[in-house]
Order: structure tokens, then sequence, then C-alpha cells
């Protein structure tokens, strides 16, 4: 009797935690909501600079910051104190302007390639993106958190190019669910990155399609790489699916510009590095892409998520998710 007691209640203890978590999820997603309501009632540039400006003050409050400056600290032993604050403030602007993006996707991607007069996105690789959309072979297009890098499948379907999209979404439900349909409205084809992904973009790329992905977050047991010269793990994903059906693998990234404005710039196929037997070599190829992202970072350190647990180390836990997710901290 007395164990099925302390079962019973434990069952509710169990209930009542996952009702508030539910709760205050849904609380949260109201509030932003709420807040990106208002901010659509302002001019574009009016709401984007607000956003910026109060994520700049609000920034330091939280304690994600002092990740954020212990990270820059790593990266950049070189500089002064007054220096990597100065980029940690940047960086929370740049976040700030990202989720107020979300509401103003329609309206701040108005790049025409036949344009007479510059827009607000500028695009660097044209051709790459022609070449893509015609050949009839699978690719993927890799890029970081840098920008606005929602903008990148945009630019590819204005000419043409069919790209899905893996994402991870929100911890919280009910703002994932809203991230989602605005995202899905502007950008075609999603995929969450959760059990299963792999196999989906595997038929994708057997079918000659296109995918994009993101490749900066830490992954759980990921293939030992480094970052700023600092150990840490890269998922294995692409380079897998790379290794499998022989792909062409492109950087793509997006910088952000004065005045809100961006240019959106795509390079040249990678070469990807090989094996003895003349095989993709995984661990090679994604620190190759952290070499990549590196080098756009150091360029606009300002525009990189720094508040990220990138270079926390897994003690030889399992992944919640074995199939190529990537595990955000």
């Amino acid at each position: 009797m007395q164990r099925k007691t302390k079962t019973a209640g434990k069952d509710f203890l169990y209930r009542l935690s996952r009702r508030t978590k539910q709760a205050r999820h849904w609380l949260t997603a109201q509030f932003a909501k709420g807040l990106l309501s208002l901010l659509r009632r302002l001019p574009t540039d009016t709401a984007l600079n607000f956003a910026d400006r109060t994520a700049r003050r609000l920034g330091p409050l939280v304690g994600r910051h002092k990740v954020a400056l212990d990270n820059l600290r790593h990266a950049y032993p070189e500089k002064s104190e007054a220096e990597i604050e100065a980029i940690a403030l940047e960086m929370w602007g740049n976040m700030a302007r990202l989720a107020a993006e979300y509401i103003f996707l329609d309206s701040l991607f108005d790049y025409d390639p036949h344009a007479t007069e510059p827009g607000r996105v500028e695009v660097s690789g044209e051709r790459l993106f022609e070449k893509i959309a015609a050949e009839d072979r699978p690719h993927i297009i890799f890029t970081g958190h840098l920008g606005n890098f929602e903008l990148l499948p945009i630019a590819g379907a204005t000419y043409g190019m069919k790209v899905t999209a893996l994402f991870r979404p929100p911890n919280n439900p009910y703002i994932a669910d809203y991230i989602l349909s605005t995202r899905r409205s502007a950008m075609g084809d999603l995929l969450a990155s959760q059990a299963g992904a792999s196999f989906a973009l595997a038929r994708i790329l057997e079918n000659n399609g296109t995918i994009g992905m993101l490749v900066d977050q830490k992954f759980t047991n990921g293939l030992p790489t480094t970052f700023f010269g600092r150990p840490c793990q890269t998922s294995p994903l692409l380079p897998k699916l790379v290794r499998q059906f022989d792909c062409d693998v492109y950087p793509a990234r997006c910088i952000r510009l004065p005045n809100n404005r961006f240019k959106l710039v795509i390079e040249d196929r990678l070469d990807l590095p090989r094996d003895a037997n003349g095989g993709v070599d995984l661990t090679q190829t994604a620190q190759l892409l952290n070499d990549v992202v590196e080098r756009w970072v150091r360029e606009d350190p300002g525009q990189w998520m720094w508040f990220h647990k990138r270079w926390a180390l897994s003690k030889g836990r399992r992944s919640r998710d074995r199939r190529g997710a990537p595990t955000e901290a």
C-alpha cells in the first residue's frame, strides 16, 4: 500500500511538472508573439533597429552573456575586454534582428536578378545558383548561424532551385509551430532535425535533390574536430551523406550590411579530403566545414552566436538523436 502511494505521488509530481513546463512555454510564446505583433505595426527599419537597441541592453543581463564572453576570450586572446564586450553586444543585436526579421521576410527579400537598382539584398555567385539549379545531380549547400541565414534558400528559389532545408526547431513547441509556419510560407520545404531525418535527406539526394544544412552546432558524441583552435564535436551527417551519394558541396553565407541590407554569398564547390581508398574522409571533411565557418566568423565575429556552447564536450553520453540531428546547448 505504501509503495502504491509513493508511485501515485511520483506520477502526480511528474504530471504537475509537465503541465507547469507546458504552461511556461505557452506564456513565453504568447509574450514573444505579442512582441513581434507590436513590431509588425512599425515600419520595417524602425522595428529592426528597435530590436537591435533593446537586445544590446538586455543581452548582458542574461546568463548566456557570460558564456559568450568566455567563448570570445578563448577565440580572441589578443583582444581587449572592451573589444570582447563590443562583439558580444553586436551579437545580441544580430540575434534580435534575426528574430524580428521573421515577420518581415516577405518584404526584406527584394532581390531581383534583372533589377537595375540595388535593393536590400545583393547576391554574389549568381552563376553557381544557376548551375546548381540546372544540374541533375545531388547537392548540399551548407552554412552557419551568421547574419540572416534564412534568406539563402529564398535566394535559391529565385533561380529555380528547390532546396529542402534541415532545421532544428526551438525547444518551446508553441514558438516552434509559429516559426515553422512563418518559415515555410517563405522558404519552401523544411525538414526538422529529429530521428529519421537522415533517411529523409537520403531520399532527397537519391532523387538528385538539393538540401541545405547548418553545420556550426554542437553534436553530442560527434566527430572530434577543432574550431578556433579548441576541441569540439561536429556532426558526421553531411560527410556521411556526401560519401554515400557523391554530392557536390557548396558553402554559402549571409553577411549583414549597414542599413538593414544583406549580401548573400555562395562559394565554389569544395574539394573534399579523401581517405586511402578514395572515399570521403569523414573527420577531415567535418574539420574542413569548421574551417570554412571559422573563416566566415573571423571576418564578421559580431554576426555569430557566441552564446552557444559549441565547445562543450560530451563524456561518453549517447546522443538522444542517433539519426544525425545536432544537439544544441
